[in-house]
């Protein structure tokens, strides 16, 4: 479906490490990459989600639009981490208007926020006409049907519109990580059919979306990321986090630093690894007849050295880089191949952002 001008949307991420924006013409000839770019954000601007220096943050947003000489002020943009909660849940047959009514007295149970403290959304996944599993693999009876609930706190979503705003930006669709990532995933992929698991190591946070058919079987984020490896670069060989960080991307002359730092790497992968794990494993035993064909992995972390190759090991399930680029056209003339296949990993959100249009949900 072609998205006309007036209603497309910049695709912002802001991360905690940095903040990508893309913008995709949607026309006759399909979709094409129109702008992308990413700019650095100090540590500690953003942590955890949370925005801690607004003005750093929204200079970075204006210094990267006016470099890429972005003029659209639509953006599409997402949260994540702990103050979002994505939950699926199962309750009895209504009509949409009437779950909206209902929505909050149905929600209280599955949010550990005060109910008061969150914006609701949800998305009716399934209705009467086939029984569906639950989130404990129970066959639902056909006067029931699932919901994808999600929830935000308000002063997150306050921060975040705040911050569009002091950019000059105005912002119409607030997404989360999860499913820009999915958006991302379905249009780059040549067959969505069957079960996938998608996961996106950021600086500080790895999600976990399994999906079948289109649909998020299972989401979680995890405090766990790129700056894990760079806090213990930092305090094993006294770094500052510029240099850490060199050391961690292959920068900086390792000499007999190397086991030491190996064995950063182990360790953190490692733990990366069983986070995975542990949920693929339950949702191998919520949904026991569904088996994940493939992992794509995302984020600018995802090529920490082992990471894929062990993920792969431990879990037998192959394991692919989500490449967002694969089906727009690009014009090599306008944009570096290579510098693509460089980012493409830390596009993903952003990607899947820009692909939202004015209206949408």
């Amino acid at each position: 479906m072609a998205v006309s001008k007036k209603n497309q949307l910049i695709g912002l991420d802001i991360g905690s490490h940095s903040i990508k924006v893309v913008e995709i013409d949607d026309g006759k000839k399909g979709r094409v990459l129109k702008n992308f770019g990413a700019i650095g954000l100090p540590p500690d601007a953003i942590v955890e989600g949370s925005i801690k220096e607004m003005d750093i943050v929204s200079s970075a947003i204006k210094t990267l639009l006016q470099n890429l000489k972005v003029k659209n002020k639509h953006v599409a943009t997402s949260i994540s981490g702990f103050s979002v909660i994505v939950k699926k849940i199962t309750v009895s047959s209504k009509e949409e208007s009437e779950l909206e009514a209902t929505i909050q007295d149905e929600a209280e149970q599955y949010i550990p926020f005060d109910i008061n403290e969150v914006n609701l959304d949800f998305d009716i996944l399934s209705g009467e006409e086939e029984p569906v599993e639950g989130e404990e693999g129970e066959k639902q009876g056909p006067d029931q049907m699932e919901v994808m609930l999600v929830a935000a706190k308000k002063d997150i979503i306050d921060d975040y519109v705040s911050l569009l705003q002091v950019a000059g930006l105005a912002p119409v669709v607030l997404d989360v990580d999860a499913f820009a990532l999915q958006n991302a995933f379905e249009m780059s992929a040549e067959a969505t059919e069957g079960c996938y698991a998608l996961v996106n190591v950021g600086a500080e946070e790895l999600g976990i979306n399994a999906i079948k058919n289109g649909i998020s079987l299972f989401a979680r984020d995890s405090s766990f990321g790129g700056s894990q490896i760079t806090e213990a670069i930092m305090s094993q060989f006294k770094l500052s986090f510029e240099d850490a960080e060199k050391m961690k991307l292959g920068g900086a002359k390792i000499g007999k630093e190397k086991a030491a730092l190996e064995e950063i790497f182990t360790s953190v992968v490692s733990e990366w690894v069983q986070e995975i794990k542990r949920a693929l494993d339950f949702v191998a035993s919520t949904y026991a007849d569904e088996t994940i064909e493939k992992i794509l992995v995302s984020g600018g972390a995802c090529r920490i050295p082992g990471f894929q190759k062990y993920l792969k090991l431990e879990t037998d399930i192959p394991v692919e880089e989500l490449n967002p680029f694969a089906n727009l056209t690009v014009d090599e003339k306008l944009f570096d191949p290579k510098y693509l296949k460089h980012m493409a990993p830390q596009a993903a959100v952003a990607v899947g952002l820009a692909l939202r249009s004015i209206g949408d949900k």
